[in-house]
């Protein structure tokens, strides 16, 4: 006797069939590249280029994970993508307490520009583009970049890149923060006016709904709540008197993909929509490039199981193919080993096969927005658009973002739909293949990358060498000009550079910015 089939769960129910009368004209669709750019910012997508394919990694030594860089670029990676240990996102040095066991251990140790030197030696910076995860210190660890730019030779000008440098969603769901909002607020508009003079074609944010949605959230959630925290980094770059068009182009966004293949490609349309409406009507952005929302897509780790792990390459194949179909600008397919550990070289490179067959072989590629039109998706895409902008003026209504995020609104309405996700996969109204279906009585068997202790032992030594080796003097003339500057408004990345040349480290900077700004400390809401 057959089973029957689950239900979806009621906050994912959907029309069994759609047609003409579930598809909303009131919005023109347009064409791609044009307002509202439901169907893509540019023109012709990519018949004329592809996505930038930019595997994220980072583990170990600096000179590990040059290693890695290397090998990917060598299997026809396109970009960069840096990720740093826990130290380092908490704005610490390899030879802190705290650092103790984590150096490494979930991405490469920076602490000094030294450790970035190591990180790009050999890879031409003018000819290949860098995203760099990184937060609370993102204006340091940019500095540390900019400096091996023209250590490079390399005019400022001519880097092309992204740093996340999104701290609102740290306080509403990764927790990697430092410093309260204010001050954060303050280092990423001295992020968004130095690079807007010195280094424009840098993508000055990447405005993350990534780890929103590993959190829990849905998909509608993590569209409100990644728009949200934009709209408050605009008005806080207006606040210090940028001028919308001025900034607005650099800024970049970073979502996730998940298994439901026509609801994530409308999720993309949706915040595209969403987006080109919210910064030519409410912030009367005149240039078109400031009204596209150009985005970085990862596919979702916590879709990855530790259960039958091979089962996750049909998994990222469907996640990363949603994110094409959707329009994203550039792509990071996870690997299948990554529920159990760091992935391994082999399984990086099929997950890097997985973009190269779906760009290559598929047929994706061939046609502009190859899903516009279809009553489904367009159905979906108004749905989550509709269901994102109903978040949104609720969040107008509390008085914005931050006070959405200290009143712990935003917090709870991820966690409640975590905790129903969590309760349908227990129930078996929602079906994991292999976790709750489906079951094996033998796993794979994998290799599992594991970070040595040697890499913690040869970081520290080459911090040592650099502090004994530096001029220390000018270390601390800069550490107390730092002190100085930082309580008054003027603009920190050119010390933060001169401060990388001198070979300042991080947790040195941080410590400074520390004392001046003090440190956040979560509000827990009950």
């Amino acid at each position: 006797m057959g089973t029957k089939d689950p239900q979806k769960p009621p906050q994912e129910a959907i029309k069994p069939l759609c047609g003409p009368k579930d598809f909303s004209y009131q919005e023109k669709l347009g064409e791609p590249g044009e307002y509202p750019f439901t169907r893509g910012v540019w023109p012709t997508m990519y018949r004329s280029k592809l996505w930038t394919m930019r595997q994220y990694a980072g583990f170990g030594t600096a000179e590990e994970s040059n290693q890695r860089y290397k090998y990917l670029l060598s299997q026809g990676q396109t970009g960069l993508s840096v990720a740093f240990d826990l130290p380092t996102q908490l704005g610490y040095d390899s030879d802190h307490p705290l650092a103790r066991g984590e150096v490494g251990k979930v991405g490469v140790a920076i602490s000094t520009l030294a450790d970035m030197e190591a990180l790009f030696a050999d890879i031409p910076l003018d000819k290949v583009s860098t995203s760099m995860t990184i937060n609370a210190p993102a204006a340091v660890l940019l500095a540390f970049y900019l400096a091996v730019g023209e250590k490079q030779g390399i005019a400022k000008a001519q880097l092309t890149g992204t740093i996340q440098n999104d701290i609102l969603k740290e306080y509403i769901a990764r927790g990697t923060y430092i410093f309260p909002p204010k001050p954060s607020l303050r280092l990423i508009t001295d992020v968004f006016a130095y690079c807007t003079q010195e280094v424009p074609q840098w993508n000055t944010i990447s405005i993350s709904g990534y780890h929103i949605r590993e959190a829990g959230s849905t998909a509608a959630q993590e569209v409100a709540f990644t728009l949200a925290d934009g709209i408050t980094y605009v008005e806080a770059a207006l606040n210090v008197g940028l001028e919308i068009d001025s900034f607005a182009p650099r800024l970049s966004f970073f979502f996730n993909a998940h298994n439901d293949l026509f609801a994530e490609a409308a999720k993309f349309r949706a915040a595209r929509r969403l987006w080109a409406k919210i910064m030519k009507e409410r912030f009367k952005a005149r240039s078109p490039k400031s009204q596209m929302l150009r985005f970085h897509t990862q596919t979702a780790g916590s879709a990855l199981t530790a259960q039958q792990p091979e089962n996750n390459v049909a998994r990222v194949t469907l996640q990363a193919l949603a994110a094409v179909l959707g329009g994203t600008q550039s792509l990071h397919t996870n690997s299948k080993d990554e529920a159990l550990g760091l992935p391994t070289e082999e399984s990086v490179r099929t997950a890097l096969r997985t973009q190269q067959i779906i760009a290559y072989e598929s047929g994706g590629t061939n046609a502009v927005d190859p899903l516009g039109g279809s009553y489904y998706v367009e159905h979906l895409t108004d749905t989550i658009e509709a269901a994102a902008q109903n978040y949104l003026n609720i969040i107008d209504k509390m008085g914005g973002t931050i006070a959405a995020i200290e009143g712990g609104y935003i917090q709870q309405e991820i966690q409640k739909s975590a905790y129903q996700y969590q309760k349908d996969i227990e129930s078996e109204q929602r079906v994991v293949v292999g976790v709750n279906r489906f079951q094996a009585q033998e796993n794979t068997k994998l290799t599992i990358l594991k970070v040595s202790e040697e890499a913690e032992r040869h970081q520290l030594a080459r911090l040592n060498k650099v502090r004994r080796e530096r001029d220390a003097q000018k270390v601390q003339k800069i550490l107390a000009t730092l002190e100085e500057k930082a309580r008054t408004h003027e603009n920190l990345m050119p010390l933060f550079l001169e401060a990388s040349h001198q070979y300042v480290s991080l947790g040195e900077i941080c410590g400074v910015l520390r004392k001046i700004f003090g440190e956040y400390q979560e509000k827990v809401v009950l």
